[in-house]
């Protein structure tokens, strides 16, 4: 099986899902791992509307999160040679792999709105949030920043800037906070209106149509936005679907419970950029590592000709920031639907500020112990098995193939 002494393993990616992973292969001392990424630095992308309101530079060195045993590449990969179990870079190098988990994560989506490419600035990468900040900076204090999408980054970042005195429009195109109980959603209104914040939602507040200084809505109403910042839905990579694998429509690569992919035994997926049976799970941090873990534990149960166990995992809540002294933490139960009990205001931001503090911690403390993280390995998943029981999404077939 192995061209060299050590089994090499090769991660595609280094947000929460690549780095758990990289971390947890190393507990085995006949693996190499490598892990290879666009930065060289750990993007802490749950405060990118930190680094966007100045409060956090929203980046972590990855010697702080990643194991001494991981060799980082930066690099970015432009396709996957499968058949030869081959990485071709954009460098116009090539690495070799045995086993490959891909992890390649998530970004801004095309919004396909007329204007929005040239004049919005989107917010889910770490360069979105670079080139978003001196843009804010060169407006006015007084100007009106327009924020189109009214799910957590969009709640967060109006509420950060809000904050500081920045006049903010909160664009819905529909609901507020979509995944939020009714009761926590009005918790969220109150917040938002206190800090002053223009709420803009139900039906014509979809956006149409973004110029320099305006965005237009379905209803015809023209709302004034000296800068527009669009969070409005996320897509992933396409180095799957370029690569020839199978993919779900949105390009997330194709995979069993186990995270294999339907293609091929020796490729595995976690995080944003994976789809599990077709059913894939809320793109988030709280989902990325637990999968992270899990396609690291399938390699491992490979190495050792062990059947991998399958995917079980639990949500827990979604928790959002609404400025530096509030936030909400709103529960969900084990199928990821939210629930009345929420926790906000200051208790709320205290709870939301640990979350993002013991994430790296989880990554770090895996990086020192590897196998010690085991939230994946919780009970939680009877939902998800119900859901490919009652054959709403067809699972797909084991990958066969060895090559």
């Amino acid at each position: 099986m192995n061209r060299n002494a050590n089994t090499e393993v090769v991660v595609i990616g280094g947000g929460y899902a690549g780095v758990m992973a990289a971390n947890r292969l190393t507990r085995r001392d006949d693996v190499t791992v490598t892990l290879v990424n666009p930065r060289a630095d750990f993007v802490h992308r749950v405060r990118l509307h930190q680094l966007v309101g100045g409060s956090d530079a929203s980046v972590i060195a990855y010697r702080d999160v990643l194991a001494e045993g991981v060799a980082l590449v930066v690099d970015t990969v432009e396709r996957i040679d499968a058949d030869d179990r081959g990485l071709a870079l954009t460098s116009g190098a090539r690495l070799a792999y045995d086993y490959l988990v891909y992890a390649v994560g998530s970004g801004s989506a095309d919004p396909g709105v007329p204007g929005a490419a040239e004049f919005a600035y989107p917010i889910a990468t770490l360069e979105d949030a670079q080139r978003l900040r001196p843009a804010l900076e060169a407006a006015p204090q007084t100007a009106v920043v327009t924020v189109v999408g009214a799910g957590p980054t969009g709640i967060e970042t109006a509420a950060e800037l809000a904050e500081q005195g920045r006049t903010v429009t909160l664009v819905c195109g529909g609901v507020l906070g979509p995944y939020l109980h009714a009761r926590g959603r009005r918790s969220v209104a109150a917040r938002l209106a206190r800090l002053g914040v223009s709420i803009v939602d139900g039906p014509g507040s979809k956006v149409t149509a973004v110029t320099r200084d305006a965005v237009r809505l379905a209803d015809g109403r023209e709302l004034p936005a000296a800068v527009t910042i669009w969070t409005a839905g996320f897509a992933v990579p396409d180095l799957a679907v370029r690569s020839g694998l199978t993919t779900d429509p949105l390009g997330r690569l194709l995979t069993d419970e186990t995270l294999t992919s339907v293609d091929d035994v020796r490729i595995v997926a976690a995080g944003d950029s994976a789809a599990p049976s077709g059913l894939p799970l809320r793109m988030s941090c709280q989902a990325a590592m637990p999968l992270g873990a899990r396609a690291a534990d399938t390699v491992l149960s490979r190495i050792a000709d062990e059947a991998p166990a399958t995917l079980n995992r639990p949500f827990a809540a979604q928790c959002i920031s609404l400025g530096r002294t509030a936030g909400i933490f709103q529960f969900a139960d084990r199928a990821d639907v939210a629930v009345w009990f929420t926790i906000g205001g200051r208790p709320g931001a205290k709870l939301k500020e640990l979350v993002c503090k013991v994430i790296p911690k989880h990554l770090a403390d895996e990086a020192a112990k590897p196998g010690s993280y085991g939230l994946h390995q919780k009970s939680g998943g009877a939902a998800r098995l119900r859901q490919l029981e009652a054959g709403r999404h067809q699972a797909p077939a084991p990958a066969d193939r060895v090559a």
